[in-house]
């Protein structure tokens, strides 16, 4: 294996994923591989490295990240912790269970400052190619120093692209939206509710990010919010100040005019109108294509490009599970890798991929895609050494985090879990996330360690 090359596209959660899986298994004592990570941010993280940009970045290529100021995780810290690597580890102390970015930001380069990671990463790198040539079975891949503006190859046995699928917006058009008098943009786009302050906001869509901000803005001061769904609304008991209507049908100035026949004035329209699986660097027989679901056709164990198992694909799927499905992934991806696990036929593949496909078509709703995701987990673990974890009480926490929004979606950040790493149970944070303002590592660290001490010289 040392004279295998083996290229990562992107040092998000995925590709950090998979750079730990292979240093996990040196620390056994195996040889390493030559591991060359390619990333086109100025630092690893994926989307939870934050920046003010829109657009695009500092070199000019599109901007990667869609993270904005004041997010908190909108699921339990406990459902993503890494099996070999606890919050307790990390923060050396519990902490609640609906961290912000910057606090889970700080526990994903912790895991990874413990290693030599990042000898293994050429930063303002982007991929601009990919070729596979069948006589010699490798990967060219062409690449852009973004730095030097310097173009050069590299040649490799295995690709793994690790570049995430919430990236490349999905943007509609409304007829009448191009003379809209206020703010149009894309949640790829939005950075912080500040500026929606006072305004009345119309978010379109119905997924997780459209609930996320229409709450968030609605927090920081938005004067109202709509949201407006296609197929069905989201269904929450929206507190006076949000609500749901069916899609628009088309802008006339700064009126929305919905389905139902209601019309409304608004300041704002974000679109959460959701991401493509955009690989432009890959040729059109490599170019894994499709809608954002939980089970990608073409991919074995959701994980390998079947016409070509030497090239994979890591946290493709809609997710539930996130970070530790990524290192589930990854640890598989190695084994492979490395010649210590051996993949069925193509047409075996096929059938294994046909047979999720089709209990993924038969899915009637949230509670059965987190069963489905966790059975896919289950399958995962039981292929590799990753260290196991409680995947049952992870799913439960996840139908009870489902139930807690359901209940209340301003309170449900204040609920708390047990790990099932370490069985901790998280602390409560001091402050109501809906009186939270800042989001700020120290103040979410320190301020509770202060009132601690405040409490204990009482």
């Amino acid at each position: 294996m040392k004279n295998k090359r083996i290229g990562i596209i992107g040092a998000g959660p995925s590709g950090l994923a998979q750079i730990r899986a292979f240093e996990a298994l040196q620390d056994q004592g195996y040889a390493m591989p030559e591991i060359i990570c390619f990333e086109k941010q100025d630092n690893w993280g994926g989307m939870w490295n934050y920046s003010w940009r829109t657009g695009v970045g500092k070199y000019g290529e599109p901007l990667h990240g869609s993270m904005y100021k004041y997010l908190w995780s909108n699921g339990p810290k406990e459902c993503l912790e890494f099996s070999d690597y606890s919050f307790d580890e990390h923060f050396k102390k519990p902490i609640s269970s609906y961290p912000p970015r910057p606090v889970l930001f700080d526990y994903i380069q912790g895991r990874i400052k413990k290693s030599n990671a990042r000898d293994y990463i050429r930063f303002d790198t982007c991929v601009r190619w990919v070729n596979f040539d069948e006589d010699t079975k490798k990967f060219n891949v062409i690449l852009d120093d973004l730095k030097i503006n310097k173009t050069y190859s590299e040649e490799l046995d295995y690709l793994v692209v690790a570049s995430g699928h919430f990236s490349t917006p999905n943007m509609p058009y409304f007829k009448g939206i191009e003379n809209f008098p206020g703010t149009v943009m894309h949640a790829h786009d939005f950075r912080g509710a500040d500026q929606f302050k006072d305004r009345n906001i119309l978010l379109i869509g119905s997924s997780y990010s459209a609930e996320d901000i229409g709450v968030q803005c609605y927090k920081h001061g938005a004067k109202s919010v709509t949201l407006s769904y296609r197929t069905n609304p989201i269904g929450i008991d929206w507190p006076e100040g949000i609500k749901e209507f069916p899609l628009v049908t088309h802008f006339k100035g700064e009126t929305a005019f919905f389905k139902d026949g209601t019309t409304e004035n608004y300041d704002a329209v974000i679109m959460c109108t959701g991401y493509q699986h955009k690989f432009p660097f890959l040729p059109d027989e490599l170019r894994l294509k499709t809608k954002n679901n939980l089970f990608p056709d073409h991919l074995y164990k959701g994980i390998f490009f079947n016409q070509l198992p030497q090239l994979i694909y890591l946290g493709m799927q809609d997710q539930y599970y996130t970070f530790n499905m990524f290192d589930a992934q990854a640890w598989v991806a190695r084994d492979f890798m490395m010649n210590r696990l051996t993949l069925p036929t193509e047409a075996e593949r096929r059938l294994d991929i046909d047979r999720w496909l089709e209990r993924n078509d038969q899915l009637e709703g949230s509670l059965d895609n987190v069963d489905f995701q966790s059975d896919y987990i289950k399958d995962l673990l039981s292929l590799s050494d990753y260290p196991h974890f409680n995947v049952d009480r992870v799913a439960q926490m996840f139908k009870e985090w489902l139930q807690d929004k359901e209940d209340n979606i301003l309170t449900y950040r204040d609920k708390t879990y047990q790990s099932v790493v370490t069985g901790t149970v998280a602390a409560q944070h001091h402050t109501d996330w809906m009186d939270e303002l800042n989001d700020s590592k120290e103040r979410y660290l320190y301020e509770a360690e202060e009132e601690e001490m405040i409490s204990d010289r009482i």
